[in-house]
């Protein structure tokens, strides 16, 4: 095992250590903020709000009596409540007794406090995660916009075509005589597969308010428009605004074309010819197995490098309104949330293999790569990572916030809390279980292909 390739070529093992501790070190905060401030609100005293665990190597007191620290270890955190034994919540006997004795601090304690503000607390931490990931996904499509309807030419990449007549500003109204549907119209994207395949198409345009007829490339070239983490793009080297030229020695002009080789490969290496800021490089790629998520919820395996296509110009957009743009950041956290549940269904059942699961190694290094492409992929995988660390921490295993929320609806519907010997031998199962799942991904960073 080359333990150098589970580091990001940008920078080292430090630099993704750093752009780990930074991403997960957020999250934590919010999801614990989240905690802490319903707590609060609640009516719940907390003692101690920590990022990190271990030695404590920086901490103030508030006047609230809450003590916020930072400690040594920055691989997660908590907020202890009173009556609190630990970061787990789970119940000191001692300060309950003590506490018993006075109804205002019983009151104050988590163990103490009405069943509606228990649940509130604990269930404020994944909320709050879910929140950072809309309000992220939201401004990050405020800033970027919507594709302007018609198709308008925004910004003209560099490419390797020996014809480019388009200029920004320009109104796409036909390529070869075909009229450009809405780009919002479901005909939008039978249109672009039906494209002919040249390397030059005619482009009917308006610009200054007059029609004319000029040549520009294929509208969807071989273009790297993006570079997915942990793939064979990033270990072959490739970048956003590349040009793959050739595969094989075979010139190529078109996304589908890398796509058909790419997927009739089986997995074989190809040699690329690589067009990068008016240079050539020669680069061997070797495609991997993905499972992909599908539109009816299953998943589908194919042979795949990781990059992204785009078109041979940035359209142009304009800004969509507030409420659009949260819309959207919904949509989008939603769209991980069912699609994490989906999978984690699929590699149950061993429909999809168990090394899409991914541990401390592989998101890291995803950190680093995310962080070496710029702020907004490097911010776009904090709100990604938050969903997730949300939706694990729903789950209904004893120890993490879902397991307190089912103890919580025992509680509703029995009148009763379950006893305390029972929730000790519950949260062992529960840690030794969250534990197990940590060394299971583990291994599928180490030893996953």
């Amino acid at each position: 095992m080359d333990i150098s390739a589970l580091i990001p070529a940008f920078g080292g093992f430090a630099w993704t250590i750093f752009f780990f501790v930074v991403a997960l070190s957020i999250i934590v905060a919010i999801h614990e903020y989240g905690h802490y401030i319903v707590g609060r609100w609640s009516g719940i005293q907390a003692d101690v709000f920590s990022i990190g665990f271990g030695p404590v190597i920086w901490s103030r007191m508030d006047k609230r009596g809450t003590r916020w620290q930072i400690a040594a270890l920055p691989f997660g955190g908590y907020v202890k409540f009173a009556g609190d034994a630990n970061a787990a919540s789970g119940k000191d006997e001692d300060a309950m007794a003590e506490a018993a004795a006075d109804p205002v601090a019983l009151r104050a304690t988590m163990h103490g406090a009405p069943l509606w503000a228990r649940a509130a607390t604990v269930l404020a931490g994944p909320v709050f995660n879910f929140a950072l990931s809309i309000i992220v996904f939201g401004i990050v499509g405020y800033a970027n916009g919507v594709i302007r309807d018609p198709l308008t030419v925004g910004e003209l990449r560099p490419l390797p075509a020996e014809v480019q007549e388009l200029q920004t500003g320009d109104v796409v109204l036909e390529i070869n005589g075909a009229p450009v549907p809405s780009i919002n119209d479901a005909a939008y994207a039978t249109f672009m597969n039906t494209l002919p395949k040249q390397p030059t198409l005619d482009y009917t345009i308006e610009r200054d308010g007059e029609r004319a007829v000029v040549q520009g490339p294929y509208l969807r070239p071989a273009l790297v428009n993006g570079v997915s983490p942990q793939s064979a793009a990033v270990a072959a080297d490739l970048e956003r605004g590349d040009v793959i030229v050739a595969i094989d020695g075979a010139p190529i002009f078109s996304f589908g074309q890398i796509k058909d080789a790419v997927e009739g490969s089986d997995g074989r290496s190809l040699a690329l010819t690589v067009w990068r800021d008016g240079a050539l490089s020669e680069k061997v790629l070797t495609p991997k197995r993905v499972d992909e998520p599908q539109p009816d919820g299953g998943f589908a395996t194919q042979w795949r490098i990781g990059i992204a296509s785009g078109n041979a110009f940035e359209p142009a957009t304009e800004a969509p309104g507030v409420g659009a743009a949260i819309s959207g950041g919904v949509a989008q956290t939603w769209r991980i949330i069912s699609g994490s549940i989906s999978g984690l269904g699929h590699m149950i059942t061993g429909a999809i293999s168990t090394c899409n699961l991914s541990g401390p190694i592989g998101i890291a290094q995803v950190s680093g790569t995310m962080a070496s492409q710029g702020v907004q992929s490097f911010i776009w995988f904090i709100a990604v990572l938050s969903t997730a660390v949300g939706l694990l921490n729903l789950f209904p295993i004893p120890a993490l916030d879902g397991g307190h929320l089912v103890f919580y609806a025992y509680e509703a519907v029995a009148g009763k809390p379950p006893s305390d010997g029972a929730l000790r031998i519950l949260m062992a199962v529960g840690l030794a279980l969250v534990l197990s799942l940590m060394v299971f991904a583990l291994g599928n960073d180490i030893f996953c292909p």
